[in-house]
């Protein structure tokens, strides 16, 4: 499944050792939920977003992105759309400093239009499978990890994978962060 594969085009370190990862929901986190954000004419940051992503590079931190992306199975948007929205975020990260360093996300929903992706899955939040595969494929201290999410399905997903989850209301992302980080 093309949601299982690493997300290509990532320029970021290669790490051996175990390190903490800040898992981010996509949308409502990183960028406005404004309903099935599946085109980049569709996309905007949420405030700090990027330099929250940045404080969370200079700090040793793993940033991974795990997404719901029921869309694809509504017939929305395409899996290659979702893959141009990522290499779009990685680029305007590259641009300020920043990086992720993978993306997981969820294409099925059981109630879909598309039959290949109408189906349960333990990737859909609230089910930890994104969260899990991230941690099986890289040198995750899952000690201090943790997750940001917009929604109590994000913050269940986090509770199932067994790192804690941090409900982001809006605001100013790295102000958010920064102060996460400060309290951990």
């Amino acid at each position: 499944m093309a949601s299982a594969a690493p997300f290509s085009g990532l320029s970021r370190p290669a790490y051996s050792a175990p390190r903490p990862a800040a898992f981010l929901d996509r949308d409502g986190v990183l960028n406005h939920d404004e309903g099935y954000v599946g085109h980049v004419s569709r996309f905007r940051w949420i405030d700090g977003a990027r330099e929250a992503v940045k404080l969370l590079n200079d700090r040793g931190y793993l940033v991974f992105v795990v997404t719901n992306q029921s869309g694809i199975a509504r017939g929305l948007y395409r899996e290659e759309d979702v893959a141009a929205v990522h290499a779009h975020m990685v680029a305007e990260l590259a641009a300020a400093g920043a990086y992720i360093d993978d993306f997981r996300y969820c294409p099925y929903h059981p109630e879909g239009t598309i039959a290949a992706y109408c189906r349960l899955s333990d990737w859909r939040k609230p089910a930890p499978g994104m969260l899990l595969d991230l941690m099986r494929h890289g040198p995750v201290d899952q000690q201090g990890s943790f997750l940001i999410g917009d929604k109590a399905t994000d913050i269940a997903a986090a509770e199932a994978a067994g790192i804690p989850g941090y409900l982001f209301a809006g605001g100013d992302l790295a102000a958010f962060v920064a102060r996460l980080i400060a309290e951990r």
